[in-house]
């Protein structure tokens, strides 16, 4: 079953049957499909490592040696699973589990007491050597993505054919995507949500605010009004935002049964959990539509890992919009950057992937003078890659919408030619997956190349 690569390219089914060559290893490692793409899962003759820096076998050389280009020596949608649900750093999560949720239980007990620039030491002491991590690659990471374009190339050299079409990553022609969030994190950052809806508007922008529903400040029924009645989006934001959702599986469910009854009294569809703590196995007890909590690169988080990818995708029956942009608080204060230097870079790069740009900026962190003059060069930027390259940039919520059609939609072939069918296929354009090498490149149906590598 091919369902993560078929939700991916929405394309013909007879492109996405792939065997596996032979038994697969009891247990899981780290190997090559060729250099440039690490992957985890396991393999037909038990090559994989348990660390990242070890010698890895690189399985392009089995693939060069099989008959059938559709037999792997590996099963290519465990290794999406895999990196999207982080099982990659499981293990050596679970070794330091006790060390992690001691110091975060003494942390947040202390951290009303502590003045910030104590915390900012803290957090950059307990982050430190982040530049040693070799994987994901820092600031982004499209491995899932190498690896679905990988398996097509395959598809088309197997067919014997050049090209293959698939239905677009979005809607209307195109190109990218970008959502704009805002994680409500004290009293101060509450009531300067106003204004912050008048900086966004004022560049062109509706975006989504989190909001925690316990503890931190009182959410009045008028609160939440203000923010929908202006087209903003409101979500949940964890519980109480004390770093314990995910501690202990019992506490977890009735803590997400309470989530779930906020989510019904917000009127929200999307979740974030504080301080991107996450346990994707754990999601089927959520009731949303989709998630906001794994990064792409977790590098500078308090849970390292990373999805590796910067489209979203699907858990279970919940869609995740990852978050590929580094937030706001992580630039300031931990890299003690105040420039947009990094942003554009990770807008560059996810842009030439064709992929979803999301961006986390705390209103709390921006209410000070510096902190917002680099907000207002985020949107101004922002603004000129949305004109320049016809980027969408909808509400979080209108992505999940369109990824849930997307993956009901089918490619019908019609007196002739390709066409869309399924709820929304109206906004659904044809591309084309195009062979090059051991990889592919986009085109639009009419267009020329999107995206080259």
């Amino acid at each position: 079953m091919s369902q993560h690569f078929l939700e991916y390219f929405c394309c013909p089914e007879t492109y996405a049957q792939f065997e596996i060559g032979g038994a697969l290893s009891a247990h899981p490692g780290f190997f090559r499909w060729g250099r440039d793409t690490l992957c985890y899962g396991r393999t037909r003759d038990g090559h994989g490592a348990s660390r990242t820096d070890a010698a890895l076998c690189d399985m392009q050389n089995e693939l060069d040696l099989c008959r059938s280009l559709s037999r792997l020596p590996f099963d290519p949608e465990e290794v999406v699973e895999n990196l999207q649900r982080e099982r990659y750093c499981a293990e050596s999560r679970e070794k330091g589990r006790l060390d992690s949720l001691l110091l975060r239980r003494v942390y947040y007990f202390l951290r009303p007491y502590l003045l910030l620039p104590i915390r900012k030491r803290l957090q950059r002491v307990y982050l430190g050597r982040w530049e040693k991590i070799p994987f994901p690659h820092w600031p982004v990471d499209c491995t899932v993505d190498r690896i679905h374009r990988k398996r097509f190339a395959l598809a088309m050299r197997e067919h014997g054919v050049d090209t293959v079409p698939f239905i677009w990553f979005w809607p209307d022609n195109y190109t990218s995507c970008a959502i704009l969030t805002h994680d409500v994190e004290a009293k101060a950052g509450k009531m300067f949500c106003s204004s912050l809806m008048d900086l966004d508007e004022s560049y062109g922008f509706n975006s989504s605010f989190q909001i925690i529903p316990e503890a931190r400040y009182s959410v009045p029924s008028t609160y939440l009004q203000l923010i929908t009645n202006r087209g903003f989006e409101v979500n949940v934001h964890d519980l109480t935002h004390d770093g314990r959702l995910y501690v202990d599986h019992g506490e977890f469910l009735r803590r997400a049964k309470r989530i779930n009854e906020y989510a019904r009294q917000f009127g929200a569809m999307g979740f974030r959990s504080g301080a991107l703590y996450r346990n994707a196995d754990w999601y089927d007890a959520f009731e949303f539509v989709y998630d906001m909590s794994i990064p792409d690169v977790a590098h500078l988080d308090p849970q390292r890992g990373g999805c590796c990818t910067v489209m979203p995708y699907f858990i279970g029956n919940m869609i995740e919009l990852p978050l590929t942009c580094m937030q706001d608080y992580t630039i300031f204060h931990i890299l003690r950057d105040y420039s947009i230097e990094l942003w554009k870079w990770q807008i560059q790069t996810i842009t030439s992937h064709c992929g979803l740009v999301s961006i986390l900026v705390h209103p709390d962190y921006i209410i000070e003078p510096r902190g917002r003059k680099v907000y207002r060069d985020l949107l101004q930027y922002l603004g000129e890659v949305r004109d320049k390259n016809h980027m969408w940039t909808p509400l979080p919520r209108d992505v999940a919408i369109w990824w849930r059609q997307r993956r009901q939609m089918q490619l019908v072939w019609d007196k002739g030619k390709w066409r869309v069918e399924g709820p929304g296929s109206e906004r659904a354009r044809i591309a084309y997956a195009c062979a090059d090498d051991n990889d592919v490149t986009y085109r639009l149906e009419g267009e020329s190349v999107l995206a080259e590598r």
